[in-house]
């Protein structure tokens, strides 16, 4: 993989802003690998915020983050090529009851949305909830349930109505990441795959995914811890030690508490 080469350097060192809401503490939590804080938070902002498909949207976040954690789904993903480790995290199983409350807020998130589009179709905040929780049951289903012929439908719609979100509000940052990861992914495929993908709507642009995902990286809000990550992967398959170094020294500074990050850059070291 290539990516960000010649951003990545400026987009890692700039530091979270602190959080601003509770709705942010709580992705900060997330991301610092407090799950148990982050739900309480998201759950406080759900409840005084009933119309607000973020707050269900969030909480699905937090879920995943916590199975992802759980199952090691990022290190054997997007880190380890140690045949052994890959081979013990698939012998893990999803969890039955984490999969019931996902979808539980995912559907919440989604009609909240619903209800708010119906009445407004230019409603941003509805729209990029929607995006939100399509991304998160792509990654569900592709990165925990393995099935991946619904992790790329789902991947596809997400970045269609993010062009929708974006074409409303160009500045609406986090929205660039679904069109990012769909196109920097799958330019990842062997080239009779990508074809294949091309013919589907899929779209599988190198290039473009770069610079998605440098948007957020450097602009975003909710997803920019994330899409930093992405970055430090993408770095790390290019053989781009400096700049992975950089991004997960950042990272392991601002979220003390993800093991990922701090591992990720002890093997660097």
């Amino acid at each position: 993989m290539s990516l960000l080469l010649a951003a990545a350097g400026a987009a890692g060192a700039d530091p979270v802003p602190a959080p601003e809401s509770p709705l942010e503490a709580g992705y900060h939590q997330m991301y610092n690998l407090e799950f148990d804080a982050a739900r309480k938070t998201f759950a406080v902002w759900k409840t005084e915020h009933p119309d607000d498909p973020l707050g269900p949207a969030s909480m699905a976040a937090a879920y995943l983050f916590a199975e992802f954690d759980r199952l090691h789904v990022l290190q054997s993903e997007f880190f380890m090529h140690d045949e052994n480790f890959r081979g013990a995290h698939r012998a893990l199983a999803p969890a039955p009851g984490t999969r019931a409350l996902f979808y539980g807020e995912i559907d919440a998130a989604e009609k909240i949305a619903a209800r708010r589009l119906a009445a407004n179709p230019r409603d941003t905040t509805a729209l990029f909830a929607t995006i939100l929780a399509m991304g998160l049951r792509s990654d569900y289903e592709g990165l925990v349930e393995k099935r991946n012929l619904t992790s790329l439908s789902l991947m596809k719609q997400s970045r269609q109505l993010s062009e929708r979100l974006l074409s409303i509000d160009p500045s609406y940052y986090d929205a660039y990441l679904a069109g990012g990861v769909e196109n920097y992914l799958l330019s990842q495929k062997p080239l009779p795959l990508r074809f294949l993908l091309r013919l589907g709507g899929a779209q599988t642009d190198k290039e473009e995914g770069v610079r998605r995902v440098r948007i957020t990286a450097e602009k975003g809000h909710y997803l920019r811890p994330f899409a930093r990550l992405l970055m430090a992967v993408a770095a790390l398959r290019d053989n781009d030690y400096v700049t992975a170094k950089n991004i997960l020294r950042d990272l392991t500074r601002e979220y003390p508490h993800n093991h990922l990050y701090s591992e990720e850059l002890s093997r660097l070291r």
